[in-house]
Formats: structure tokens, sequence, C-alpha cells
């Protein structure tokens, strides 16, 4: 259902962010429209049908675009998000699939053709935890909800789902502009330890640095890391949304930890809140 390894890459411009985007939406609609049971359950977000799940990703690129206009809603605290979206839900303008999936098609190339005519000085937009981030590449953000809720619905229907991995690498790079206001106070309080992240096929390379309960990724002079973890983007991407386990991750080799403290890397998902 995802892709294989990818290869080395440098940085996205901003075209590839809207390719990608425009591909994995629409892939995203016709998933969506090819399930005869609106009503279906998802096993990853129980409390979700499928009409709530396409009506969640379907008011996404409005929400987007708000915030990149500076006029939309976000969340101070990632705490509140899974209010934020329950209230979202609730309050869907309809639970026609068929409207909503028009509605994302069409506010969706509305964004786009909004994120192609930034000019140099891309504007920054806030987003959930409070976060200012460049709003083109907040695309990868809203990329990870189509790419992350159609693994959901394949999942639930038994249908095939790909993606390329370069998309999978725009939508961790994304990730890593907000984690750190979405680690868990909780699971997370007290905690000091650095993580060496390596993702395989590609180069890519990151140090997750906890302080006290803090994190802070990719410091400029990092601590000597407490453990080595490495693993597939695919497999990094679903474990970050919590998708998989460690155990199914060890189990079938898709990621590996070693190190002074190797017993770190299968709670490091846990670290975060839910996604």
């Amino acid at each position: 259902m995802w892709g294989e390894e990818p290869r080395a890459t440098g940085m996205f411009s901003r075209f590839d962010y809207i390719d990608a985007a425009l591909a994995t939406g629409d892939r995203f609609t016709d998933l969506v429209l090819g399930v005869d049971d609106p009503d279906t359950r998802l096993p990853d977000a129980p409390s979700w049908t499928l009409t709530d799940c396409a009506g969640h990703v379907a008011m996404a690129p409005s929400r987007f675009l708000g915030l990149a206009r500076g006029d939309g809603e976000w969340c101070c605290s990632a705490v509140d998000v899974p209010d934020f979206n329950a209230k979202q839900i609730a309050n869907l303008p309809t639970r026609d699939v068929r409207v909503l999936c028009r509605r994302l098609a069409e506010d969706l190339r509305e964004l786009v053709d909004e994120v192609s005519h930034f000019h140099a000085q891309v504007p920054k937009m806030h987003f959930d935890g409070d976060r200012l981030i460049r709003a083109d590449a907040a695309l990868g953000l809203l990329i990870g909800e189509f790419v992350v809720h159609a693994h959901d619905i394949a999942r639930a229907v038994g249908a095939r789902w790909w993606v390329e991995p370069e998309v999978v690498l725009m939508v961790i790079r994304a990730r890593q502009h907000i984690l750190p206001s979405w680690v868990d106070p909780e699971n997370a309080a007290g905690h000091s330890g650095t993580y060496d992240i390596r993702l395989r096929g590609c180069g890519e390379r990151h140090v997750y640095e906890f302080t006290d309960g803090e994190l802070v990724i990719d410091p400029p002079e990092p601590r000597r890391p407490d453990v080595h973890i490495s693993v597939d983007p695919a497999t990094a991407l679903l474990a970050g949304y919590g998708r998989v386990s460690p155990g199914w991750i060890g189990l079938t080799g898709k990621g590996i930890a070693w190190g002074a403290r190797p017993w770190l890397a299968p709670r490091l998902a846990q670290r975060f809140l839910p996604a």
C-alpha cells in the first residue's frame, strides 16, 4: 500500500507540494467514492465513519486557505485538536459523500492556486499547537491528512492505497515544524533523551533532542545520541500518526534500534499527542 524506499532527494519546491497535494487529494476522493457504505467504521479511528472522515478531510483545504490568508482558526494547544475535530464533524455542511468530495476538489484547487501565486516572500501561517510555518510547506501537512486518512479507509475496506515515497518525505518534513508543540505533557514529562533517526533509502536524518520534556528537532549542537533508529520512511510516518505499533515495526524489520539506550525507541511515538 506504500511505495518503496525513496531515493536521495534535496529540497522540494512549492510546485512539488502543489503537484503532490492535487494528486493525493484526487486519489483520496476516488477511494472514498469507491466505497459503497458511507457508514463503514474505521478501525484506526473507531469513533469515525467513512462519512466523518471524508467530511473532516474535505474541510481541510478551505481551513488551510483561511490560515494562509491570516483569518483562519487554529488550536493554541494541540491538546484541543480532538475537540476541534469533533465539533467540525458535528457541524459539517452536508453528510453527502459526493458533495463533500466535490467541495474538497474545488477548495483544494483554490488553495493551490493561491500558493502558486505567492511571491518570493512566502507568508507564514499559524497552525495547531500555536506554530508559525511557511504557508507553502504547510501543504505537506495537508497532504498528510490525505495520505493517512486514505490509509485508514483503505484498511477498513481492504482497498489498495499507494503513496509515492517522495510524498512521504514531504509529509515527514512538514511535520518537523509542528512536532515540538505536539509533545504529550504527561508521557514526556521529565524525559531527556537524544534520538538519531535515519530514514532508509534517502539519506534523510534527524535528531530529536528531549530535555526535561521539551523537544528540539535538529539542534545546531546536538548531544551524543542515546539511541540510533533506522526506519523505513513510510513506517516512520504511520508510527508518527499512531497507525502501527512498535511491536509490528520490530517484527517486520521495518525499523531497528541500537545504542546506549535502545529501549527508548519503542516509546518515542508515545511521547507525542495522537494526531
